[in-house]
């Protein structure tokens, strides 16, 4: 039992290391990564019925959409303030869903993120590699407009992405 425990503890800080490394683009992008896959997670917990999987992975996802909202430079971009609006409406089907223990709102959830968690992922691929500009986009550079990108007309030339 001891040996399932040590493994255990050096993957959690492994995990925590890779956390704490991580430069401010990447954190944000592991931070939409994670939202997504507790956002399936618990669409798929309450399809099964599973309530306490459920509440545990939708209270999580909550919780990673407070911190990217409470992370948001509201000022510092045009588009800001449609994404603060965007993670409140997202925050209210994630609870709304867990309330009412139905998976639409989830699932409604998952197809707004999605496209902006792959939007930032583009943004983040076309920082430099030695992160020498970690916050910044590249000259010249916007990403790739998806089904809903509400950073592609407002992050243009050497603009700040907005997040702390």
């Amino acid at each position: 039992m001891s040996l399932m425990n040590g493994a255990a503890a050096k993957i959690d800080a492994y995990n925590r290391d890779a956390v704490l490394s991580a430069s401010p683009v990447r954190l944000l992008t592991m931070l939409y990564d994670r939202l997504v896959l507790d956002l399936t997670r618990g669409e798929a917990a309450l399809d099964a019925q599973n309530w306490p999987s459920a509440w545990e992975n939708l209270r999580h996802a909550d919780q990673i959409v407070a911190e990217l909202a409470s992370t948001l430079k509201v000022d510092a971009w045009d588009g800001a303030d449609g994404l603060l609006q965007l993670y409140t409406y997202v925050t209210d089907l994630i609870v709304t869903s867990n309330i009412d223990r139905d998976a639409a709102g989830v699932r409604e959830a998952i197809s707004l993120i999605e496209p902006l968690r792959d939007t930032w992922h583009e943004a983040a691929a076309m920082l430099p590699a030695d992160g020498a500009e970690a916050t910044r986009l590249t000259a010249g550079s916007t990403p790739r407009a998806s089904r809903w990108d509400p950073s592609a007309a407002s992050i243009g030339e050497g603009r700040d992405l907005g997040v702390a």
